[in-house]
């Protein structure tokens, strides 16, 4: 099975007040932390999706690392961000299934990704999720039946709203750290202590 990865990083920071993307945590940005995850991991193709501060971004890591695209849509909220990562997939890598992740979640490394998809292989199902505070979320692998349905999503809908929708092909891995997220300077501070 080959396995795609599609870190989406498009979105404003409105609440940080400065790119998250460049928010640092033990010495790296948030967003070197996704990359290094997912170039750390198993998957056979891995493409970064920017959109606003995208040139700023660009600066803080080398733009060799992994591909990169720009979503000049990204206003219309992660689901363009998402649409844009897995056309550019299908265009190129042809992959089997894809890993969603954000680049806000500083506990997210390889051996998380590898789970997924290792657990994918294990179980056969369609969607392997992680599972904190309740819920499932991010990171998250869908396998091919389930790209039509990315692609149809709207605005801020994420993909948990399909795992959700598809349960009885959902299986999860608990991933307790999955709730930290920077959004704010406060979430930033509490991280660092």
């Amino acid at each position: 099975m080959k396995t795609g990865i599609i870190i989406l990083a498009a979105g404003e920071s409105t609440r940080l007040g400065y790119p998250k993307q460049i928010a640092k945590y033990k010495d790296k940005t948030l967003l070197q932390l996704a990359i290094d995850a997912a170039n750390g991991c198993e998957a056979h193709k891995r493409v970064l999706v920017l959109g606003a501060n995208r040139d700023e971004i660009k600066k803080t890591f080398p733009g060799a690392s992994i591909p990169n695209i720009p979503n000049p849509h990204y206003q219309k909220g992660m689901s363009s961000s998402l649409k844009i990562g897995l056309e550019y997939m299908l265009k190129f890598d042809e992959p089997d299934q894809v890993i969603i992740m954000l680049c806000d979640q500083p506990f997210v490394d390889a051996k998380l990704l590898n789970k997924l998809i290792a657990t994918q292989e294990k179980e056969g199902k369609g969607i392997v999720a992680c599972a904190y505070s309740k819920t499932v979320g991010v990171p998250i692998l869908f396998g091919k039946a389930y790209f039509q349905e990315l692609m149809e999503l709207k605005g801020d809908e994420g993909a948990k709203k399909i795992a959700l929708a598809h349960e009885e092909d959902l299986v999860t891995i608990s991933f307790p750290k999955g709730k930290i997220d920077i959004d704010t300077e406060e979430d930033l501070q509490q991280l660092k202590n």
